[in-house]
């Protein structure tokens, strides 16, 4: 029963399975959204400050692009309802539920761009410029070691345990599953 896909243990169908991801997916974007709406407004807001006619030409320029990368995350954390609704009803859900998780990981890369840049910004001005740079290398440290490197780690352990990456329990009642996983 080990050598079974993950999905065939859940007895569902292709399409079940389309459902259950994409909506898994919605739940980490809606988790994600909120972070980089929360940073995207406060980086908009900063050109309107006292201080920021103030700020040096690296200081603007991290400015400028920080704000064009957290917009670039936002979008890319919302393109995938709005594949969705063009495509709704067109028999389409495997393929937004590929296109989407690889916008929503795309959505994560520049997210950690996002977040270094505003880290090294608001570093930079408050403490220095090798302030600034040793946190927003801290920073984008941190995102890899959690989002790359963490989640390889846990996979290749899972792996050589012959055990599946799951949350939660493996069935509930009337025999379908409710691990969490990518199938």
């Amino acid at each position: 029963m080990a050598d079974r896909p993950h999905h065939e243990l859940r007895n569902e169908t292709p399409l079940e399975r389309a459902d259950r991801n994409f909506a898994e997916l919605l739940q980490e974007v809606r988790v994600t959204q909120a972070g980089v709406q929360i940073l995207f407004a406060f980086l908009l807001t900063l050109a309107f400050t006292q201080r920021f006619p103030d700020i040096d030409a690296f200081q603007r320029t991290t400015y400028v692009v920080t704000l064009l990368l957290s917009m670039l995350a936002a979008v890319l954390f919302t393109a995938p309802a709005a594949l969705h609704r063009s495509l709704f009803q067109q028999n389409a859900k495997p393929v937004i539920v590929q296109v989407s998780s690889r916008l929503a990981s795309a959505g994560l890369a520049v997210l950690m761009l996002a977040f270094t840049g505003s880290v090294l910004l608001v570093v930079d001005v408050t403490l220095g410029r090798a302030a600034g740079i040793a946190a927003g290398a801290g920073t984008m440290a941190a995102c890899v070691l959690l989002w790359g490197v963490l989640p390889r780690l846990v996979r290749r352990t899972s792996v050589r345990t012959d055990q599946p990456v799951t949350e939660g329990p493996t069935e509930t009642p009337g025999g379908r599953g409710r691990k969490s996983s990518e199938d």
